[in-house]
């Protein structure tokens, strides 16, 4: 198994111009908190079923972040706490933002202007996204994102 510098490091690859990972700093967070967005506008009838009833908890986005978080568990336990409380703070962020404005749209609206600037930013690199390689540097990017705007 990869380590999580392994991941960063490979990743680092096709992230070398200041431009693409300053429009990475802001995409990657970005797209992430739209796909709970997303997530979260699947109907819950069957998750109201098992009694999951708080639409804060009982919703497909947490279903699904299990998976993910265990992901980032077994690479790192810090990496995890980061990843856990930005999965928090984007539950509760789409939470409220649903309450405003039509959470499906968007949240629609938020994931294709994010990939626009991803995609204007790689195509500055001159180089493909990593995970057109390893669907796993979706879950690499925010990880890469946040190790970089800590230091």
């Amino acid at each position: 198994m990869k380590t999580i510098q392994d991941w960063y490091d490979e990743y680092a690859v096709s992230h070398q111009n200041e431009t693409n990972k300053k429009i990475h700093y802001i995409c990657v967070p970005v797209i992430f908190f739209s796909i709970v967005g997303l997530l979260m506008s699947i109907p819950s009838g069957f998750l109201s079923n098992l009694g999951l009833h708080n639409p804060m908890i009982g919703n497909w986005a947490v279903i699904v972040m299990i998976p993910v978080l265990i992901f980032y568990l077994r690479l790192s336990f810090p990496l995890f706490l980061r990843m856990l409380g930005f999965s928090g703070l984007c539950i509760i962020g789409n939470y409220y933002l649903g309450q405003a404005l039509p959470l499906f749209a968007t949240s629609l609206i938020i994931f294709v202007l994010a990939w626009i600037g991803q995609f204007y930013g790689h195509k500055i690199e001159g180089k493909k996204p990593s995970f057109l390689k390893d669907l796993q540097f979706l879950l690499i990017g925010p990880a890469w994102v946040f190790e970089k705007m800590s230091n």
